[in-house]
Protein backbone atom coordinates (compact mmCIF):
# COMPACT_ATOMS: atom_id res chain seq x y z
CA UNK A 1 0.00 0.00 0.00
CA UNK A 2 1.29 3.21 -1.24
CA UNK A 3 -0.82 5.57 1.16
CA UNK A 4 1.63 5.80 5.04
CA UNK A 5 -0.33 6.59 8.02
CA UNK A 6 1.93 8.30 10.53
CA UNK A 7 2.01 6.80 14.31
CA UNK A 8 0.03 9.19 16.25
CA UNK A 9 1.72 9.84 19.69
CA UNK A 10 0.87 7.18 22.62
CA UNK A 11 -0.53 9.60 24.94
CA UNK A 12 -2.76 11.23 22.53
CA UNK A 13 -4.25 7.42 21.43
CA UNK A 14 -4.76 7.36 24.92
CA UNK A 15 -6.89 10.74 25.57
CA UNK A 16 -9.54 9.39 22.71
CA UNK A 17 -9.73 5.85 24.10
CA UNK A 18 -10.11 7.05 27.58
CA UNK A 19 -13.04 9.68 26.30
CA UNK A 20 -14.31 6.82 24.16
CA UNK A 21 -14.58 4.55 27.58
CA UNK A 22 -16.11 7.49 29.52
CA UNK A 23 -19.87 7.37 29.22
CA UNK A 24 -20.44 10.58 30.27
CA UNK A 25 -18.11 11.83 26.83
CA UNK A 26 -19.90 10.14 24.48
CA UNK A 27 -23.48 10.92 25.93
CA UNK A 28 -22.09 14.61 25.77
CA UNK A 29 -20.58 15.11 22.85
CA UNK A 30 -22.52 16.90 19.70
CA UNK A 31 -22.08 13.31 17.65
CA UNK A 32 -25.63 11.17 17.57
CA UNK A 33 -23.78 8.78 15.21
CA UNK A 34 -21.15 7.80 18.46
CA UNK A 35 -23.88 8.48 20.74
CA UNK A 36 -26.36 6.02 19.04
CA UNK A 37 -23.66 3.65 17.17
CA UNK A 38 -24.19 -0.17 17.60
CA UNK A 39 -21.03 -2.29 18.94
CA UNK A 40 -17.85 -1.30 19.83
CA UNK A 41 -16.31 2.60 18.78
CA UNK A 42 -12.52 2.32 17.84
CA UNK A 43 -10.07 5.16 16.97
CA UNK A 44 -8.29 3.83 13.87
CA UNK A 45 -6.07 6.20 10.91
CA UNK A 46 -4.87 8.64 13.07
CA UNK A 47 -3.61 11.85 11.00
CA UNK A 48 -1.90 15.13 11.86
CA UNK A 49 -3.80 18.43 11.28
CA UNK A 50 -1.40 20.70 10.15
CA UNK A 51 -2.95 24.66 9.82
CA UNK A 52 -1.44 26.66 6.94
CA UNK A 53 -1.96 30.10 8.75
CA UNK A 54 -0.23 32.27 5.64
CA UNK A 55 1.17 31.16 2.49
CA UNK A 56 4.77 32.77 2.15
CA UNK A 57 6.09 34.91 -0.80
CA UNK A 58 8.34 32.60 -1.98
CA UNK A 59 5.63 29.82 -2.10
CA UNK A 60 7.29 27.86 0.25
CA UNK A 61 4.73 27.71 3.05
CA UNK A 62 5.29 26.20 6.49
CA UNK A 63 2.86 24.77 8.37
CA UNK A 64 1.96 24.54 12.22
CA UNK A 65 0.65 21.12 13.84
CA UNK A 66 -2.99 21.67 15.40
CA UNK A 67 -3.28 18.24 17.03
CA UNK A 68 -4.22 14.83 15.61
CA UNK A 69 -7.32 13.39 13.89
CA UNK A 70 -8.47 10.27 14.68
CA UNK A 71 -11.43 8.52 12.17
CA UNK A 72 -14.19 6.44 14.66
CA UNK A 73 -14.84 3.07 13.69
CA UNK A 74 -17.95 1.27 14.37
CA UNK A 75 -17.90 -1.89 12.45
CA UNK A 76 -16.91 -1.44 9.09
CA UNK A 77 -17.53 2.75 8.79
CA UNK A 78 -16.36 5.71 10.28
CA UNK A 79 -19.47 7.43 12.36
CA UNK A 80 -17.67 10.25 13.83
CA UNK A 81 -13.68 11.60 14.59
CA UNK A 82 -11.74 12.72 17.12
CA UNK A 83 -9.63 15.39 17.54
CA UNK A 84 -6.64 15.68 20.34
CA UNK A 85 -5.03 19.11 21.13
CA UNK A 86 -1.02 19.28 22.60
CA UNK A 87 -1.47 21.76 25.97
CA UNK A 88 1.80 22.61 27.80
CA UNK A 89 0.53 19.50 30.19
CA UNK A 90 1.01 17.28 27.13
CA UNK A 91 -1.58 15.66 24.42
CA UNK A 92 -5.59 16.62 25.52
CA UNK A 93 -8.50 14.99 24.22
CA UNK A 94 -10.51 17.95 22.49
CA UNK A 95 -13.66 16.91 21.08
CA UNK A 96 -15.93 14.17 19.09
CA UNK A 97 -17.41 15.37 15.56
CA UNK A 98 -19.52 13.96 12.77
CA UNK A 99 -20.45 15.63 9.74
CA UNK A 100 -19.21 15.92 5.94
CA UNK A 101 -15.67 16.09 6.87
CA UNK A 102 -15.41 12.49 8.27
CA UNK A 103 -16.89 10.87 5.42
CA UNK A 104 -14.92 12.56 2.52
CA UNK A 105 -11.60 11.65 4.30
CA UNK A 106 -12.55 8.48 4.66
CA UNK A 107 -13.38 8.96 0.66
CA UNK A 108 -10.19 10.50 0.04
CA UNK A 109 -8.08 8.50 1.80
CA UNK A 110 -9.03 5.43 -0.50
CA UNK A 111 -8.46 7.66 -3.71
CA UNK A 112 -4.87 8.26 -1.94
CA UNK A 113 -4.52 4.14 -1.93
CA UNK A 114 -4.62 4.13 -5.73
CA UNK A 115 -2.22 6.30 -6.37
CA UNK A 116 0.87 4.58 -7.26
CA UNK A 117 3.76 6.73 -5.60
CA UNK A 118 4.15 6.31 -2.05
CA UNK A 119 2.96 9.49 0.64
CA UNK A 120 2.28 9.82 4.12
CA UNK A 121 -1.14 11.06 4.70
CA UNK A 122 -1.86 14.22 6.61
CA UNK A 123 -4.40 16.81 7.12
CA UNK A 124 -4.36 20.61 6.16
CA UNK A 125 -6.52 23.24 6.78
CA UNK A 126 -6.67 26.61 6.13
CA UNK A 127 -8.58 28.24 8.16
CA UNK A 128 -9.32 31.64 6.36
CA UNK A 129 -10.94 29.24 3.30
CA UNK A 130 -12.96 27.44 5.65
CA UNK A 131 -10.65 24.74 3.80
CA UNK A 132 -9.65 21.34 4.81
CA UNK A 133 -7.29 19.03 2.57
CA UNK A 134 -5.75 15.97 2.80
CA UNK A 135 -2.37 16.72 2.62
CA UNK A 136 0.23 13.21 0.96
CA UNK A 137 3.46 14.58 2.09
CA UNK A 138 6.27 12.72 -0.56
CA UNK A 139 8.84 11.97 2.50
CA UNK A 140 7.75 8.97 4.22
CA UNK A 141 10.50 9.07 7.04
CA UNK A 142 9.71 13.11 8.09
CA UNK A 143 7.92 13.16 11.53
CA UNK A 144 4.38 13.72 10.97
CA UNK A 145 3.77 16.34 13.42
CA UNK A 146 6.44 18.58 11.63
CA UNK A 147 6.98 19.89 8.15
CA UNK A 148 6.81 22.24 5.15
CA UNK A 149 4.43 21.43 1.70
CA UNK A 150 6.96 20.67 -0.93
CA UNK A 151 5.82 21.80 -4.41
CA UNK A 152 5.38 17.85 -5.51
CA UNK A 153 3.00 17.40 -2.36
CA UNK A 154 -0.49 16.53 -3.29
CA UNK A 155 -3.58 17.98 -1.74
CA UNK A 156 -6.94 16.59 -2.08
CA UNK A 157 -9.56 19.21 -1.00
CA UNK A 158 -12.36 17.54 1.22
CA UNK A 159 -16.28 18.10 0.65
CA UNK A 160 -17.13 20.75 1.14
CA UNK A 161 -14.70 22.81 -0.65
CA UNK A 162 -14.13 26.49 -1.23
CA UNK A 163 -16.13 27.94 -4.26
CA UNK A 164 -14.37 27.40 -7.24
CA UNK A 165 -12.04 24.69 -6.10
CA UNK A 166 -13.06 20.83 -7.02
CA UNK A 167 -13.48 18.67 -3.69
CA UNK A 168 -11.70 15.47 -4.10
CA UNK A 169 -9.88 16.40 -7.11
CA UNK A 170 -6.04 16.07 -6.52
CA UNK A 171 -4.05 18.64 -7.21
CA UNK A 172 0.28 18.89 -7.03
CA UNK A 173 1.01 21.81 -3.98
CA UNK A 174 2.61 23.77 -6.90
CA UNK A 175 -0.52 24.01 -8.71
CA UNK A 176 -2.76 24.65 -5.70
CA UNK A 177 -0.57 27.29 -3.78
CA UNK A 178 -1.06 30.11 -6.27
CA UNK A 179 -4.62 29.58 -6.16
CA UNK A 180 -4.96 29.36 -2.07
CA UNK A 181 -2.16 32.56 -2.35
CA UNK A 182 -4.87 34.62 -4.60
CA UNK A 183 -7.67 34.16 -2.31
CA UNK A 184 -5.56 34.65 1.06
CA UNK A 185 -4.36 38.19 -0.80
CA UNK A 186 -6.17 41.14 0.88
CA UNK A 187 -7.50 42.86 -2.26
CA UNK A 188 -6.03 46.41 -2.52
CA UNK A 189 -8.00 49.39 -1.42
CA UNK A 190 -9.03 51.53 -4.68
CA UNK A 191 -8.37 55.00 -3.94
CA UNK A 192 -11.00 57.87 -5.30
Amino acid sequence: MPLHVPEAPAPALRTVLTALGSPTAVKEARTPSLRNAQGPATPDLPLPVHVLDRVAPAGVSATRLSGWRFLIRCGDRAVAAAETRLTPDGWAFSHFFEGPYVTATERALRQAETVKQPFQARLLSVPELYMLTLWLHGDLTADGAAGRLAPTDILIPLAPAPPGIAAHRPHRVAELLPILTHRLTPAPLLSA
